[in-house]
């Protein structure tokens, strides 16, 4: 009976620690969403001008 409790606290502990996990990338996607979203629009220049041409 010992060992079923022992493995029951593990499952538990597995679960939680999954969801954790889920949780923080949730997260990280979330932030580099907004991140990126709330980032200024660049202006791409012509700089071809700078370099010759390799081939």
């Amino acid at each position: 009976m010992f060992e079923y409790e022992i493995a029951t606290a593990r499952r538990a502990d597995l679960i939680r620690e999954a969801d954790r996990y889920r949780l923080v990338q949730e997260v990280k996607k979330a932030r580099r969403a907004s991140s990126r979203s709330q980032e200024p629009e660049r202006q791409v220049r012509g700089q071809r001008s700078r370099f010759t041409r390799a081939a």
